[in-house]
């Protein structure tokens, strides 16, 4: 079994569809399809059950993946290890979020440019669901999450740090004054929040389901806070994210506490072997979150 053959065979088992497949391999569909069947003939067995213009699995295309996983991850394991220079260098796809893009990466970012310029970090902004798919696939080498679940199918996850929310509004609010909040309280505010999907933001909604009314989206971070700012509503934010407008009185924190946590996490895939320049990226995250984070 030639290990391009593999490659091509874990990337159309991940996004189930030879077109794709070719596309993001930079093949033609053509040579994508010859490349399977020639895996499939070395093999003596189908790989992929053709259902018209959709593919899935076999049983055998099922055992086979782990090890094509496995043996993608020890030849690139192994030409890290060849080409080693002393200085880390190589590739890292990074699913996040934008609130922890914006509030919580940068020190990272900077350390990374300056510390290890070979370093090349792209950032995939995605969502929870998206995220895990994502590093599954293998799309992704690691993706921050924040959730309150620390276990994820098919994932290995590090905890970073808890994620403090506060719930927020304007200073003239008729609530800003209010001491003890219960959710009940809330009844008759308007809600102003970032696009369905963001964690803190559904846990919300859940949480006022049966006193809240809908919602006014306003998509970004920045763009709701500017809108809690000018008095149209109250929003459950990451305290990073508002550390400057609670500080500079721009916004005011309203005495509710969650009755949920969020945890900022790092995860990748199960069984994969981390090269050496992404357990770095692993390693200062963790030391650098650490740093951000306020002891409890």
């Amino acid at each position: 079994m030639e290990l391009r053959l593999l490659a091509t065979f874990e990337k159309v088992a991940d996004v189930l569809s030879f077109t794709r497949a070719a596309a993001d391999l930079g093949y033609a569909q053509s040579s994508v399809t010859g490349q399977i069947r020639s895996l499939e003939s070395s093999l003596g067995v189908e790989l992929f059950e053709r259902l018209g213009s959709r593919i899935r699995l076999t049983e055998a295309g099922e055992r086979l993946l782990p090890y094509a996983r496995r043996m993608a991850d020890l030849a690139e394991e192994a030409r890290t290890a060849v080409a080693a220079t002393g200085e880390p260098s190589g590739p890292i796809a990074v699913g996040t979020m934008e609130s922890l893009t914006s509030y919580r990466l940068p020190p990272l970012l900077e350390y990374f440019h300056h510390r290890y310029p070979k370093v090349r970090l792209t950032l995939r902004p995605t969502l929870g669901d998206e995220t895990r798919q994502a590093l599954r696939q293998g799309t992704y080498d690691v993706g921050f999450l924040m959730e309150p679940d620390t276990e994820h199918e098919g994932l290995e996850s590090e905890v970073l740090a808890p994620e403090p929310l506060v719930l927020v509004a304007g200073p003239g609010h008729p609530l800003a004054d209010r001491t003890d909040l219960t959710s009940a309280d809330l009844a008759d505010a308007r809600l102003v929040g970032t696009e369905p999907g963001c964690p803190y933001r559904d846990l919300f909604e859940r949480e006022l389901r049966e006193w809240a009314p809908p919602f006014m989206e306003f998509g970004t971070i920045e763009a709701t806070k500017r809108g809690v700012a000018a008095g149209l509503g109250i929003a459950l934010l990451p305290r990073v994210a508002v550390a400057e407008e609670l500080a500079s009185g721009a916004l005011v924190p309203l005495a509710w506490q969650a009755p949920f946590t969020l945890f900022t996490q790092l995860a990748w895939r199960r069984g994969k072997r981390l090269p050496p320049h992404v357990r770095l990226f692993v390693e200062q995250a963790r030391r650098l979150v650490s740093e951000q984070t306020p002891p409890a």
